[in-house]
Protein backbone atom coordinates (compact mmCIF):
# COMPACT_ATOMS: atom_id res chain seq x y z
CA UNK A 1 0.00 0.00 0.00
CA UNK A 2 1.35 3.48 -0.79
CA UNK A 3 1.54 4.94 2.48
CA UNK A 4 2.29 8.31 4.48
CA UNK A 5 3.50 8.25 7.91
CA UNK A 6 3.06 10.75 10.26
CA UNK A 7 5.21 10.46 13.81
CA UNK A 8 7.50 11.81 15.91
CA UNK A 9 8.74 10.33 19.52
CA UNK A 10 10.32 6.98 19.85
CA UNK A 11 6.78 5.38 20.38
CA UNK A 12 6.31 5.75 16.74
CA UNK A 13 9.37 4.34 15.72
CA UNK A 14 8.35 0.41 15.68
CA UNK A 15 5.24 1.37 13.69
CA UNK A 16 7.18 2.70 10.96
CA UNK A 17 9.72 -0.15 10.68
CA UNK A 18 6.77 -2.65 11.01
CA UNK A 19 5.21 -0.82 7.88
CA UNK A 20 8.21 -1.16 6.19
CA UNK A 21 9.22 -4.61 7.10
CA UNK A 22 5.52 -5.75 6.20
CA UNK A 23 7.13 -4.31 2.32
CA UNK A 24 4.43 -1.15 2.42
CA UNK A 25 5.16 1.57 0.08
CA UNK A 26 6.19 4.59 2.58
CA UNK A 27 6.28 7.25 0.38
CA UNK A 28 6.94 10.03 3.00
CA UNK A 29 7.63 10.39 6.50
CA UNK A 30 6.30 13.88 8.23
CA UNK A 31 7.64 14.44 11.74
CA UNK A 32 7.80 17.45 14.06
CA UNK A 33 10.74 19.68 13.28
CA UNK A 34 14.16 19.11 15.13
CA UNK A 35 14.68 20.83 18.34
CA UNK A 36 16.72 22.13 20.91
CA UNK A 37 17.18 19.91 23.98
CA UNK A 38 19.22 19.25 27.27
CA UNK A 39 21.76 21.97 28.99
CA UNK A 40 23.82 22.31 25.95
CA UNK A 41 20.98 23.76 23.57
CA UNK A 42 22.21 20.97 21.03
CA UNK A 43 19.34 20.66 18.18
CA UNK A 44 18.37 17.34 18.63
CA UNK A 45 16.28 15.41 15.58
CA UNK A 46 13.04 13.99 16.34
CA UNK A 47 13.32 9.40 17.02
CA UNK A 48 11.24 9.11 13.76
CA UNK A 49 13.66 11.51 11.82
CA UNK A 50 16.34 9.32 12.70
CA UNK A 51 15.15 6.18 11.85
CA UNK A 52 13.59 7.38 8.64
CA UNK A 53 16.79 8.57 7.57
CA UNK A 54 18.44 5.77 8.25
CA UNK A 55 16.90 3.28 5.81
CA UNK A 56 16.47 6.17 3.34
CA UNK A 57 12.96 7.65 3.41
CA UNK A 58 12.20 10.98 2.58
CA UNK A 59 11.57 12.95 5.78
CA UNK A 60 9.18 15.90 5.61
CA UNK A 61 9.43 18.69 8.65
CA UNK A 62 6.64 21.49 8.35
CA UNK A 63 6.22 24.30 10.77
CA UNK A 64 2.43 24.06 9.81
CA UNK A 65 0.58 21.11 8.72
CA UNK A 66 -2.33 23.51 7.54
CA UNK A 67 -0.57 25.36 4.55
CA UNK A 68 -2.03 24.73 0.98
CA UNK A 69 1.98 23.90 -0.24
CA UNK A 70 1.82 21.18 2.36
CA UNK A 71 -1.70 19.43 1.28
CA UNK A 72 -0.22 20.25 -2.09
CA UNK A 73 3.57 18.09 -1.33
CA UNK A 74 1.37 14.83 0.32
CA UNK A 75 -1.68 15.05 -2.61
CA UNK A 76 1.16 14.48 -5.25
CA UNK A 77 2.40 11.18 -3.58
CA UNK A 78 -1.32 9.56 -3.84
CA UNK A 79 -1.17 8.02 -0.61
CA UNK A 80 -3.85 5.35 -0.29
CA UNK A 81 -3.54 5.59 3.86
CA UNK A 82 -1.85 8.34 5.79
CA UNK A 83 -0.66 6.08 9.32
CA UNK A 84 -0.25 8.41 12.00
CA UNK A 85 1.04 7.68 15.72
CA UNK A 86 2.21 9.59 18.08
CA UNK A 87 2.41 12.90 15.77
CA UNK A 88 1.96 15.51 18.14
CA UNK A 89 -0.61 17.68 16.01
CA UNK A 90 -4.00 17.85 15.05
CA UNK A 91 -4.46 16.70 11.75
CA UNK A 92 -6.68 19.34 9.98
CA UNK A 93 -9.94 17.82 7.95
CA UNK A 94 -8.47 18.55 4.51
CA UNK A 95 -5.73 16.02 4.92
CA UNK A 96 -7.96 13.77 6.84
CA UNK A 97 -9.75 13.31 3.59
CA UNK A 98 -7.13 12.74 1.24
CA UNK A 99 -5.98 9.32 1.20
CA UNK A 100 -9.49 7.18 0.06
CA UNK A 101 -8.70 4.62 2.92
CA UNK A 102 -8.45 7.67 5.33
CA UNK A 103 -6.19 8.13 8.02
CA UNK A 104 -5.34 5.20 10.95
CA UNK A 105 -4.21 6.22 14.08
CA UNK A 106 -2.74 4.44 16.65
CA UNK A 107 -3.48 5.47 20.27
CA UNK A 108 -2.02 4.28 23.28
CA UNK A 109 -5.54 2.85 25.30
CA UNK A 110 -8.77 1.62 25.19
CA UNK A 111 -10.73 4.26 23.82
CA UNK A 112 -12.64 5.80 25.10
CA UNK A 113 -10.95 5.77 27.70
CA UNK A 114 -8.10 8.39 27.86
CA UNK A 115 -8.80 10.62 25.26
CA UNK A 116 -5.57 13.11 24.92
CA UNK A 117 -1.98 13.40 24.99
CA UNK A 118 -0.75 11.17 27.87
CA UNK A 119 -2.73 7.84 27.80
CA UNK A 120 0.37 5.59 29.08
CA UNK A 121 1.06 8.30 31.83
CA UNK A 122 -2.08 8.99 33.22
CA UNK A 123 -3.19 5.25 32.95
CA UNK A 124 -0.17 3.89 35.66
CA UNK A 125 -1.18 7.08 37.52
CA UNK A 126 -4.48 6.03 38.27
CA UNK A 127 -3.71 2.76 39.16
CA UNK A 128 -5.31 1.06 36.41
CA UNK A 129 -5.00 -2.95 35.61
CA UNK A 130 -5.28 -2.97 32.19
CA UNK A 131 -4.64 -0.59 29.30
CA UNK A 132 -4.19 -0.98 25.31
CA UNK A 133 -3.80 -0.14 21.91
CA UNK A 134 -6.81 1.40 19.47
CA UNK A 135 -6.49 1.42 16.22
CA UNK A 136 -9.10 3.96 14.56
CA UNK A 137 -10.20 6.43 11.63
CA UNK A 138 -9.03 9.52 12.41
CA UNK A 139 -12.36 12.45 11.99
CA UNK A 140 -11.91 16.05 13.20
CA UNK A 141 -12.48 15.05 17.59
CA UNK A 142 -9.87 14.74 19.45
CA UNK A 143 -9.64 10.92 19.60
CA UNK A 144 -13.36 10.13 18.72
CA UNK A 145 -12.58 8.41 15.50
CA UNK A 146 -14.22 4.91 14.32
CA UNK A 147 -12.07 2.11 16.47
CA UNK A 148 -10.39 -0.48 14.10
CA UNK A 149 -9.14 -3.07 16.16
CA UNK A 150 -8.14 -3.32 19.71
CA UNK A 151 -5.70 -4.98 21.56
CA UNK A 152 -5.40 -5.20 25.47
CA UNK A 153 -2.21 -5.54 27.77
CA UNK A 154 -2.09 -5.74 32.04
CA UNK A 155 -0.52 -3.46 33.38
CA UNK A 156 1.87 -4.83 36.08
CA UNK A 157 3.56 -3.71 39.46
CA UNK A 158 7.18 -3.08 38.32
CA UNK A 159 5.82 -1.14 35.35
CA UNK A 160 6.55 2.66 34.30
CA UNK A 161 5.07 4.72 31.85
CA UNK A 162 8.59 4.25 30.39
CA UNK A 163 8.29 0.45 30.04
CA UNK A 164 4.61 0.31 29.76
CA UNK A 165 5.29 2.57 26.63
CA UNK A 166 7.77 0.79 25.33
CA UNK A 167 5.76 -2.59 25.09
CA UNK A 168 2.49 -0.62 24.06
CA UNK A 169 4.62 0.74 21.00
CA UNK A 170 5.44 -2.88 19.84
CA UNK A 171 1.75 -3.86 20.25
CA UNK A 172 0.54 -1.33 18.22
CA UNK A 173 3.54 -1.40 15.50
CA UNK A 174 1.88 -5.11 14.49
CA UNK A 175 -1.68 -3.86 15.24
CA UNK A 176 -0.67 -0.87 12.91
CA UNK A 177 -0.42 -3.94 10.16
CA UNK A 178 -2.77 -5.92 11.01
CA UNK A 179 -4.99 -2.82 10.37
CA UNK A 180 -4.20 -2.20 7.02
CA UNK A 181 -4.21 -5.58 5.99
CA UNK A 182 -7.79 -5.70 7.26
CA UNK A 183 -8.75 -2.40 5.34
CA UNK A 184 -7.04 -3.34 2.39
CA UNK A 185 -9.02 -6.83 2.44
CA UNK A 186 -12.13 -5.41 3.62
CA UNK A 187 -12.35 -7.62 6.62
CA UNK A 188 -12.67 -4.91 9.23
CA UNK A 189 -15.33 -2.60 9.39
CA UNK A 190 -14.90 0.66 11.84
CA UNK A 191 -16.87 0.51 14.66
CA UNK A 192 -18.19 4.05 16.17
CA UNK A 193 -16.90 4.39 20.20
CA UNK A 194 -18.99 3.11 23.01
CA UNK A 195 -18.85 3.73 26.67
CA UNK A 196 -17.98 7.08 28.93
CA UNK A 197 -15.28 8.62 27.34
CA UNK A 198 -12.47 10.04 29.33
CA UNK A 199 -9.75 12.62 28.98
CA UNK A 200 -5.79 12.51 29.64
CA UNK A 201 -4.55 16.46 29.09
CA UNK A 202 -0.49 16.38 28.96
CA UNK A 203 1.69 16.21 31.67
CA UNK A 204 3.18 19.26 33.70
CA UNK A 205 6.29 19.18 35.64
CA UNK A 206 3.62 20.12 38.68
CA UNK A 207 1.64 16.87 38.02
CA UNK A 208 4.67 15.33 39.33
CA UNK A 209 4.90 17.09 43.38
CA UNK A 210 4.04 14.12 45.80
CA UNK A 211 1.21 15.13 48.13
CA UNK A 212 2.23 12.48 51.46
CA UNK A 213 -1.19 13.09 52.60
CA UNK A 214 -2.19 10.38 49.79
CA UNK A 215 -2.09 6.76 50.29
CA UNK A 216 0.68 4.55 49.49
CA UNK A 217 -0.36 3.29 46.39
CA UNK A 218 -1.12 6.59 45.14
CA UNK A 219 1.97 7.69 45.71
CA UNK A 220 3.68 4.74 43.92
CA UNK A 221 1.36 5.15 40.92
CA UNK A 222 2.20 8.49 40.52
CA UNK A 223 6.22 7.37 40.47
CA UNK A 224 6.18 5.04 38.01
CA UNK A 225 3.70 6.86 35.66
CA UNK A 226 5.68 9.91 36.03
CA UNK A 227 9.40 8.33 35.45
CA UNK A 228 11.13 9.69 33.31
CA UNK A 229 8.88 12.56 32.87
CA UNK A 230 7.82 15.16 34.56
CA UNK A 231 9.65 12.57 37.33
CA UNK A 232 7.77 12.38 40.76
CA UNK A 233 9.47 14.93 43.40
CA UNK A 234 9.46 15.96 46.60
CA UNK A 235 11.87 18.24 48.95
CA UNK A 236 13.46 17.64 52.38
CA UNK A 237 15.54 20.44 54.33
CA UNK A 238 14.76 22.39 51.05
CA UNK A 239 16.56 20.18 48.72
CA UNK A 240 14.09 19.05 45.71
CA UNK A 241 14.42 14.87 45.02
CA UNK A 242 13.05 13.47 42.66
CA UNK A 243 11.67 9.51 43.68
CA UNK A 244 12.43 7.51 40.68
CA UNK A 245 11.88 3.94 42.25
CA UNK A 246 9.25 3.40 45.24
CA UNK A 247 7.69 0.27 47.24
CA UNK A 248 4.60 0.22 49.01
CA UNK A 249 5.35 -1.20 52.28
CA UNK A 250 2.09 -0.59 54.09
CA UNK A 251 -0.96 0.32 52.39
CA UNK A 252 -3.30 0.43 55.52
CA UNK A 253 -2.34 1.59 58.98
CA UNK A 254 -1.91 5.19 59.98
CA UNK A 255 0.51 6.89 59.63
CA UNK A 256 2.31 10.36 60.20
CA UNK A 257 2.49 11.78 56.43
CA UNK A 258 5.76 12.71 54.99
CA UNK A 259 7.05 11.54 58.25
CA UNK A 260 10.66 9.31 58.08
CA UNK A 261 9.59 6.48 59.93
CA UNK A 262 12.56 4.11 59.49
CA UNK A 263 15.96 4.30 57.11
CA UNK A 264 17.75 1.15 56.11
CA UNK A 265 19.50 -0.05 53.44
CA UNK A 266 17.00 -0.99 51.37
CA UNK A 267 15.40 2.44 51.61
CA UNK A 268 13.53 5.59 53.82
CA UNK A 269 10.38 4.60 54.53
CA UNK A 270 7.93 7.58 54.88
CA UNK A 271 4.41 7.69 56.42
CA UNK A 272 2.10 8.81 54.15
CA UNK A 273 -1.96 9.50 54.39
CA UNK A 274 -2.64 5.58 54.01
CA UNK A 275 0.63 3.44 54.72
CA UNK A 276 4.05 3.82 54.05
CA UNK A 277 6.08 4.10 51.42
CA UNK A 278 9.64 3.32 50.83
CA UNK A 279 11.94 5.15 48.66
CA UNK A 280 14.47 2.81 46.54
CA UNK A 281 16.22 5.13 44.22
CA UNK A 282 16.29 8.94 44.20
CA UNK A 283 17.93 11.62 41.80
CA UNK A 284 18.77 15.30 43.98
CA UNK A 285 18.19 17.83 41.69
CA UNK A 286 21.22 18.59 39.08
CA UNK A 287 22.97 15.08 40.28
CA UNK A 288 22.91 11.72 39.35
CA UNK A 289 20.62 8.64 40.56
CA UNK A 290 21.52 6.97 43.98
CA UNK A 291 19.87 4.51 45.76
CA UNK A 292 17.38 6.42 48.61
CA UNK A 293 19.44 5.18 51.53
CA UNK A 294 23.24 6.92 50.15
CA UNK A 295 21.10 10.08 49.81
CA UNK A 296 20.10 9.58 53.16
CA UNK A 297 23.13 9.00 54.46
CA UNK A 298 24.88 12.01 52.55
CA UNK A 299 22.45 14.48 54.03
CA UNK A 300 22.18 12.80 57.98
CA UNK A 301 18.46 12.49 57.25
CA UNK A 302 17.18 10.72 61.01
CA UNK A 303 14.35 8.78 61.38
CA UNK A 304 11.66 11.69 62.69
CA UNK A 305 12.73 14.08 60.03
CA UNK A 306 9.75 15.73 58.01
CA UNK A 307 10.00 16.18 54.37
CA UNK A 308 8.81 19.97 53.60
CA UNK A 309 5.16 20.82 52.60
Amino acid sequence: MRIIFFGTPQFAVPSLKALRDAGHDVRAVVTRPDRVKGRGHVMSAPPVKEFALSRGLSVMQPASVRTPSFYDDLAALSPEVIAVVAYGKIIPPDILRLPPMGCVNVHGSLLPRYRGAAPIQWAVINGDEKTGITTMLMDAGLDTGDILLQEETAIRDEDTAESLGLRLSGIGAALLVKTLEGLRDHTISPVPQEGEPSFCPPLKKDDGRIDWGRPSRRIFNLVRGAYPWPGAYASIKGERLTVLRSAVIDETSPADAGRISRISGGGIHVGTGQGTLSLLEVRPEGKKAMPAAAFSNGRRLKEGMYFDV
